[in-house]
């Protein structure tokens, strides 16, 4: 399938899926390139690689003649700079020259893609996983690759590789002065049929990285820039029809019946017709397909949702805590927790709350679908945080089996845990096949806001035991609310090792559908945790920095982050009069960090403005330190803006915002004045760094509000309204 980027015009949708025999023929400059087999990795040539049989055959790695080095990237890329990281890594181990380097979407096949995840194989990129999960497996294909060539190299010129070397892009013979690009190299060769091992003492020392480590540019940044990046919102194919969906305002609900005589004598429309939880309209074209669905007068079936309110939902999860024998899932019990408390020096308790949170993507959710003439394969173009997924929920939605299933990847315009489930692009094919025809399906802003999938409202308790000296030794945290797992993410203690805990989930069912969010649960469990803390560290009368240093028995890692911290903001210096700063440590997979924030309040209008944030992180390895920080800073704000405005309520079963207008978003104007960030060095694996910026955000405002005014803020977000209560409390 081609694209002309200076057009945007697809090429005519094939009868059948291009198979992965088809696409490796078609690679006419392609001279090897590495594979995954069932029997493990090997190099196979290009006459190998169009006739080979392998089910699992895979390419990582094409080099052809001219040089030019073909890296495919399993990164799904939504802004965070992943596609680039992947296939720097890879570049780095085989010496490849960056500057002939190309970057391709790896193929949906999660069996050859995937990292282990549980009992299956998964190519979502989600958690921040990307870099840690294929760290090393990329490390040992590039230098796989890079051995291979010695070999070959060595072959050619009648010499043991072992007194050969590499340099970027080439084979260098320093006893005998020879050089052989890559390019001459994968021309002439006749590669083993499998590869020779590697061993992690084989892998380039830290002290030889050229590429790792150093900032690069992006690569996805400059077709951003001048428009030709593809986005499925931008695939068009002959003959494709356009779709949008109206669905019911209460979660749960089917469309009953609709206006269908009169909507079909709209100009353009092709049909209407039910999709699960609503209708879709098909029209020649979107601006038909939008005013037919404004023209909907649908009737409905109760859903799930119906009479549910958010708000009266808080007051009840509170009292489902309050009561004895309500069913609670235990999380984590470590030590004698009831022992620690009874024999307590002092106890102390609070309590706290979120909202559901929207994902507010900038990309509209969206799908392009093709079926050949039997409806026994299909196309998909999607930008998908798990395009394995997608592949699954499209052949389900079809009745098909995954392999009849072609999934193009796209770039996102944002993704934050939504686009991993291909409910969407289930939807289109549905309709591509009701239609017999390509079709493009776009949620309006106000559908995706209406029936969108949001971060779980929740309540905490929390409940800290102290010894006489005023460590704590007993540690109790339940959360209720409706999410299941995804109301657990954050409540572990890994900043802190406390001997006694306790950790539990009260689970309530509401209909309302919620989702992972970026960092899950973090936001509002270390909100919760890292406020609580502050109140322990008030009651004792001790500086919140040191009460954390000297009584939560704080771990290596966090230790050295608030150190750190501390020293780049300042924190004993004195502020700006009407200014203060608040603290609070975090974890997201892996990595650990410590922020600050110093902020302002307006006792008018109850605004609260951060004017400078401080962030230090241990994330061990950082690969690509320009997009790692950039990946931080827009954590940071993506935390601030659901910490300070974004909040999504229910009434009556249905959503009361609707578009940016009444779900408000951070704007520039809102913006901090500095953000300053630090990776601490570490020798130690990559961890998570696309989350990290978000969970410290509410407990340090919190309590840089405390360290203000003397009020505390309990409630996620923090309103003007709520900023107020709480000055006249």
């Amino acid at each position: 399938m081609l694209i002309d980027p200076s057009t945007r015009i697809m090429s005519p949708p094939v009868e059948r899926p291009i198979s992965r025999r088809a696409m490796l023929a078609a690679l006419g400059g392609m001279s090897f390139y590495l594979a995954l087999g069932r029997n493990g990795l090997r190099i196979v040539g290009r006459a190998q690689a169009a006739v080979s049989g392998d089910v699992q055959l895979t390419p990582w790695v094409r080099i052809a003649p001219d040089d030019t080095v073909t890296i495919y990237s399993a990164g799904a890329e939504m802004g965070q700079g992943s596609m680039t990281s992947l296939a720097l890594i890879v570049a780095e181990e085989m010496d490849a020259d960056w500057s002939k380097v190309r970057i391709e979407f790896a193929p949906t096949d999660a069996a050859v893609y995937g990292y282990p995840l549980r009992n299956h194989r998964s190519m979502a990129i989600v958690g921040s996983r990307a870099v840690q999960v294929y760290f090393r497996s990329l490390r040992i294909a590039g230098a796989q690759v890079r051995k291979v060539l010695l070999t070959n190299a060595g072959t050619r010129w009648g010499v043991d590789p072992a007194t050969l070397k590499t340099e970027p892009g080439a084979v260098v013979d320093p006893l005998r002065g020879r050089r052989l690009s890559y390019g001459e190299i994968a021309a002439a060769a006749e590669p083993p049929a499998i590869i020779p091992a590697v061993d992690s003492a084989e892998l380039k020392p830290r002290k030889e990285f050229r590429l790792i480590g150093r900032t690069v540019p992006r690569r996805d940044v400059p077709g951003k820039v001048n428009g030709s990046t593809l986005y499925a919102i931008d695939v068009r194919l002959p003959g494709m029809a356009y779709a949008t969906a109206l669905h019911s305002p209460v979660a749960g609900g089917e469309a009953e019946s609709w206006n269908e005589d009169e909507i079909k004598r709209m100009p353009g429309i092709i049909s209407t017709m039910h999709v699960p939880g609503g209708i879709a309209v098909v029209a020649s074209q979107f601006e038909q397909a939008i005013a037919a669905r404004d023209a909907l007068e649908p009737t409905w079936k109760p859903g799930k949702a119906t009479g549910y309110d958010s708000e009266r939902a808080l007051e009840a999860y509170a009292r489902m805590h309050a009561e004895p024998s309500a069913p609670a899932a235990k999380l984590e019990a470590k030590g004698d927790v009831d022992a620690a408390f009874a024999g307590a020096a002092s106890v102390y308790r609070a309590a706290f709350r979120s909202d559901y949170g929207y994902h507010a993507q900038l990309e509209p959710l969206n799908a392009v679908v093709a079926l050949n003439g039997t409806a026994t394969a299909a196309e998909v173009w999607e930008g998908s945080q798990s395009p394995d997924a997608t592949r699954r929920a499209v052949a389900r939605a079809l009745g098909l089996n995954p392999a009849q299933v072609t999934v193009h990847q796209c770039h996102m315009g944002g993704g934050f845990g939504r686009r991993t489930l291909g409910d969407y692009a289930a939807e289109c094919a549905r309709i591509a096949k009701e239609v017999r025809r390509p079709v493009k399906l776009i949620w309006t802003r106000e559908e995706d806001v209406a029936h969108g999938m949001f971060r779980p409202q929740a309540c905490q308790f929390l409940e800290a035991a102290q010894d006489p000296t005023g460590r704590v030794i007993g540690w109790r945290h339940s959360v209720v609310g409706d999410g299941g797992s995804l109301l657990a993410s954050g409540m572990r203690l890994l900043c802190y090792r406390i001997p006694n805990v306790s950790l539990e989930l009260r689970a309530v069912a509401g209909g309302v559908p919620v989702k992972h969010w970026r960092a899950v649960g973090h936001l509002f469990n270390t909100f919760a945790i890292e406020s609580f803390v502050d109140h322990l560290a008030a009651q004792a009368g001790m500086d919140p920095l040191a009460f954390r240093l000297q009584h939560m028995s704080i771990t290596a890692k966090a230790r050295r982050c608030c150190e750190a911290v501390a020293q780049m903001c300042q924190w004993s210096a004195r502020r700006p009069d009407g200014r203060a700063l608040g603290i609070s440590a975090s974890e997201r997979s892996g990595s650990v960090a410590a922020g600050a924030v110093e902020i302002a309040v307006d006792r008018a209008s109850g605004r609260i403005r951060v004017h400078k944030v401080w962030l230090a992180i241990d994330a061990g390895l950082i690969v690509t330190p320009g997009a790692a920080k950039a990946n931080v800073e827009s954590g940071v704000l993506y935390g601030l803006s659901a910490v300070l405005h974004e909040r999504i309520t229910v009434r009556g079963g249905v959503v009361e915002q609707s578009n940016f207008h009444d779900y408000r978003v951070m704007r520039m104007s809102d913006l901090p004045d500095e953000i300053e960030v630090a990776f601490l060095d570490s020798e130690t694996r990559p961890t998570g760094i696309g989350e990290i910026g978000v969970p410290f955000v509410p407990g340090a405002v919190a309590n840089a509000f405390f360290r203000l005014t003397g009020r505390r803020l309990a409630h996620l977000p923090f309103t003007p309204e709520r900023v107020l209560a709480a000055l006249e409390r």
